[in-house]
């Protein structure tokens, strides 16, 4: 951790660093056999909790408090095709004992940990299915969670479907419906379309679930509230430390398109007051480590 009491985070992945997350798709493991795909997907996955312990290192040499793991750490894991249980892999042991050493790691060294699913994830869906499926992955989520000590598994609200108030009346429910693995780390997250923190912070208080604010969304679908009143509303909703998102945009804010991301960030876009404020900023810049390290060393020495 580095300026105060900000905790910085990197999100998933490296732009110049040499670690990588592997992935492979369904139609490509599709042309192999039975045993094959398992010694390929175990062959990722060990690849994978081995460079996810090579990232947190780099995060906590270069004083990075938080890092993005990317939601197909264990790629495939709930396709419906392809999907299984990691215990039925090829080095099995050695893949958990891989993510369990990342949960102590990221312990001793203090670094947060967290997961940010794809936007395949609908908890409001009108489909059954699609509610079904967001569950049985965030239930995976949650198993790694409890591995690599993450504490956040954040998730965004979903479509409209041209009613809002039945959409969080369905959101509402399946997040009761949630098992405590679960519940335990979901976040909800402004959007840059659909919900603003004023639509979601009813939610998360009513059903205890923290509010991760994002503040480039917010600037992109506006509501009543200020900067600084949805900063404060969202850190109320948190029993630990908050966490927010910053990014700019690519072509500045009087492009078209306002809503794509920088390589960097522009420090005219990182609110002052969460200067003085205990909280994870997790920067959302496309250069990756490079923007991360760049914000961190524009704001100490603004700082001085």
């Amino acid at each position: 951790m580095t300026n105060g009491a900000i905790r910085f985070g990197l999100c998933c992945i490296f732009k110049e660093q040499p670690i990588k997350f592997r992935r492979i798709t369904a139609k490509y493991l599709s042309k192999f056999s039975d045993e094959e795909q398992r010694n390929r997907l175990s062959d990722i996955c060990l690849s994978n909790s081995r460079n996810l312990l090579k990232a947190l290192a780099f995060c906590y040499q270069h004083k990075i408090g938080d890092f993005r793991i990317n939601s197909q750490i264990l790629p495939l894991k709930t396709h419906p095709q392809f999907g299984y249980d990691i215990v039925r892999l090829p080095k099995a042991n050695q893949i958990i004992q891989n993510f369990l050493a990342c949960g102590e790691y990221s312990r001793e060294h203090n670094i947060r940990t967290t997961f940010h699913p794809d936007q395949f994830i609908v908890l409001s869906s009108l489909n059954p299915d699609v509610v079904k499926r967001s569950i049985a992955d965030l239930e995976y989520q949650a198993k790694v969670s409890q591995w690599v000590n993450a504490d956040v598994i954040n998730i965004h609200a979903g479509g409209v479907y041209n009613d809002k108030p039945s959409a969080l009346n369905r959101l509402r429910i399946a997040i009761d419906s949630l098992p405590d693995a679960v519940r335990k780390r979901l976040t909800l997250e402004n959007d840059d379309k659909s919900y603003t923190p004023e639509d979601l912070l009813p939610v998360c208080r009513d059903m205890e679930v923290p509010l991760v604010y994002d503040v480039h969304h917010h600037r992109c679908l506006n509501d009543n509230l200020t900067i600084r009143q949805a900063t404060y509303l969202s850190v109320d909703t948190w029993n630990r430390e908050p966490l927010f998102h910053l990014s700019s945009p690519i072509n500045g804010w009087y492009s078209p398109d306002i809503r794509k991301h920088h390589d960097f960030i522009d420090l005219n876009d990182f609110p002052r007051i969460w200067m003085s404020m205990k909280i994870t900023v997790e920067v959302e810049a496309k250069a990756k480590e490079v923007g991360v390290l760049k914000l961190m060393e524009e704001l100490s020495f603004k700082k001085k």
